[in-house]
């Protein structure tokens, strides 16, 4: 772990030889904490975070991915990024293999358990294919559950990160594609999280959420990276919890961060002699929570469940894989919270806008619609502010196109 950081790593003997075995990280004593805090709709600001950043060298041993430029017609700026995958262009397909690792958590004398939420996301969307051509609802401008309609036609058949790039680039019907390989589930992490920096927080309508600050929780995430031995830099790794947010400026009411991606470093660290070639290694990864439907209001925020976290940093891990790529700075209207923003972060301008895709049986509830509910993400001419938009499929600005209710995702953003 980072120095300083005060928390111990034990790995027990039978967890180097058995992947049901659980890694524990600090010890902490926690007092119990019955009665959760109350939170209203007024006291959550969702917001989704950039962990750790590095740029690779062209050597580098980490995730396939490709390098691209364009020239944005605003202000004359050529922008280069890294995107994850073949080349669109190249008309070929590529694969990328997971490793989950659930991460479960004690916070104030309670369990929230990432375990738990493993079968569920990947019996989602995000690993299994589908039908992206419509979907039976969408956000509605006052962010309840809205009208379905025509989503992505002819992209069937595809996983959901798949569908999204093969709209992004136009290359629906074509070899192209962006798979995810079936994740390989690794042993649970268990966190104890002091008293000092956990608690936990009540919907009216009583979801418990675990909330934790973020300061405390991105070095043990980052950490993992050089303890985890298996971890391999070609592969992407999921560190998965479940009901569990972050709070920001050490305030537990300064929630709620649902998700982060990033990159590390690992060239110090190598996990086995293949890596022992002098090669920089960088490690990508992405961290999100299963969330269960009713913490968020679901007449005004009706998608923030189920994977919609997870959907929206897997996506921003496709687009921008290192947290490098920089574009114009834009504003969103509808995620005042991220400023004036310089970042190629797909999900962010379009915080909280989703609809409905599958079937899900996992944790329902009253507040549940038995589907899933990824995310819309914005799409690179969006923010390279190409116009026409001749990249995307039907020159559409975000993946859901007409569906998303806000006419300032069907043109490019203004300059801020």
């Amino acid at each position: 772990m980072p120095p300083g950081s005060g928390v111990s790593f034990r790995l027990s003997f039978a967890g180097l030889l058995a992947t049901a075995a659980v890694l524990v990280l600090s010890s902490t004593a926690l007092a119990a904490d019955p009665s959760p805090h109350p939170v209203g709709d007024s006291d959550l600001t969702p917001v989704s975070k950039k962990f750790e950043e590095t740029a690779p060298r062209p050597t580098a041993k980490t995730v396939r991915h490709w390098v691209g430029q364009t020239t944005n017609p605003v202000n004359g700026v050529t922008y280069s990024y890294s995107i994850v995958g073949a080349d669109p262009e190249s008309g070929r397909s590529s694969a990328v293999g997971v490793d989950v690792v659930p991460v479960n958590l004690a916070i104030a004398g309670r369990s929230f358990s990432g375990s738990d939420s493993v079968a569920a996301v990947l019996a989602s969307p995000l690993f299994r294919e589908g039908d992206y051509s419509i979907t039976a609802a969408a956000t509605s401008a006052a962010g309840a559950r809205g009208q379905g309609g025509s989503l992505s036609p002819g992209n069937d058949d595809v996983q959901l990160l798949d569908a999204i790039m093969r709209s992004e680039f136009d290359k629906v019907g074509t070899g192209y594609h962006l798979v995810l390989q079936r994740p390989q589930v690794r042993a649970p992490v268990t966190l104890d999280v002091p008293a000092a920096d956990g608690t936990t927080l009540a919907s009216p309508v009583g979801i418990v959420y675990g909330d934790v600050d973020v300061s405390w929780f991105q070095p043990q995430i980052e950490g993992l990276m050089a303890q985890l031995r298996y971890l391999k830099p070609d592969r992407l790794v999921i560190f998965l919890t479940k009901d569990v947010v972050l709070f920001s400026d050490h305030i537990p009411t300064h929630c709620c961060v649902l998700g982060a991606h990033g990159s590390t470093d690992t060239t110090a660290t190598p996990n086995d002699e293949a890596d022992r070639d002098g090669r920089q290694r960088v490690q990508t990864f992405v961290w999100s929570s299963w969330l269960t439907a009713g913490f968020f209001n679901p007449k005004k925020q009706w998608a923030r469940q189920d994977i919609h976290g997870l959907s929206h940093e897997i996506s921003e891990w496709a687009n921008d894989p290192f947290g490098t790529n920089t574009v114009q700075p834009w504003f969103s209207p509808v995620a005042p919270q991220y400023g004036c923003n310089n970042l190629l972060e797909t999900g962010d301008p379009v915080l909280g806008i989703g609809f409905a895709q599958g079937t899900n049986t996992f944790a329902q509830n009253a507040f549940s619609d038995g589907a899933y509910h990824p995310e819309d993400e914005a799409f690179l001419p969006w923010f390279m502010r190409t116009s026409p938009n001749t990249v995307s499929q039907g020159g559409r600005y975000t993946f859901m196109g007409d569906l998303n209710p806000f006419a300032f995702f069907h043109k490019p953003p203004a300059a801020c």
